[in-house]
């Protein structure tokens, strides 16, 4: 008797012909956008509208804030959390609005998975391609700050791969939850999500200025990792407790990937 198998039981690939399977979803998708590349571009320019308003206007105001013991110019302060938010919005807005309308309205999934890739496959392509949105963005965004004289230090270069981890995990965690939504209102809620961190994650103004108890919440919050980590790069201020902050994205990125694999699989093999 003929017997049949599932995409779940398919045999694992070595590392490199693995990949290859995920690649072939971002090569979609990178076909996909030339259609929608105005889309694309627009994004970039939220946070650097942000970094102008805020940071040259307001700053004017505001003058110097201190940044690890020394005092800095309010637009040299608000352009890495600038940056780490451009990474953050590049990756979720492709991962969770994208995402279900292939999930709930293309039904695209459900084709790719008559073909060789597994839930797994489409959850890293998605998640990889989300991620290159937002490392586009956070490239971009570091080259207009350094034109700008916003840069103090070289060492701002590792901020770019500091934003591929924040991208990483807000895609993943952002895809996850999109595998839970029910229609196009449900999006609200991930403005809910973001636009507290967007404002409240020691983005315009240091921690200290918080209430000792509100400031366990703001360190609770993904963002802010991220924003420390990347001023603390763009300023030359490195040191061991940023890895801290790097385990914490670490750890958020492997949990969405996780609950993504999942879910897709639950949603499209069940």
């Amino acid at each position: 008797m003929a017997t049949t198998s599932t995409p779940t039981s398919r045999r694992a690939l070595p590392f490199p012909v693995a990949m290859a399977r995920p690649a072939a979803l971002v090569e979609r998708n990178l076909r996909a956008a030339r259609h929608y590349w105005l889309t694309f571009v627009s994004g970039f320019f939220e946070p650097v509208f942000y970094l102008f308003a805020m940071g040259v206007g307001i700053g004017a105001l505001v003058g110097s804030v201190e940044v690890a013991g020394r005092e800095v110019p309010y637009a040299v302060f608000v352009a890495p959390a600038m940056m780490a938010t451009s990474a953050m919005n590049g990756a979720v807005y492709d991962s969770t609005g994208n995402v279900f309308y292939k999930l709930k309205h293309s039904k695209l999934y459900r084709s790719v998975l008559s073909t060789p890739l597994r839930p797994w496959d489409i959850a890293v392509g998605e998640i990889s391609w989300a991620l290159l949105r937002g490392l586009i963005y956070s490239a971009a965004f570091l080259l207009v700050a350094a034109v700008a004289g916003f840069v103090p230090s070289w060492w701002a270069l590792l901020a770019i791969p500091a934003c591929t981890l924040i991208g990483l995990g807000f895609a993943a965690v952002g895809m996850a939850a999109t595998t839970y939504m029910r229609s196009w209102n449900d999006m609200d809620y991930v403005q809910l999500a973001i636009l507290p961190m967007f404002l409240f994650s020691a983005t315009f103004y240091p921690l200290a200025t918080y209430p000792p108890a509100l400031q366990w919440v703001v360190q609770a919050t993904p963002l802010y990792h991220g924003v420390d980590l990347v001023r603390a790069l763009t300023m030359g201020d490195l040191h061991v407790g940023l890895l801290v902050h790097v385990a914490y994205l670490a750890a958020f990125s492997a949990f969405g990937l996780w609950a993504t694999t999942r879910r897709i699989g639950k949603l499209l093999l069940t």
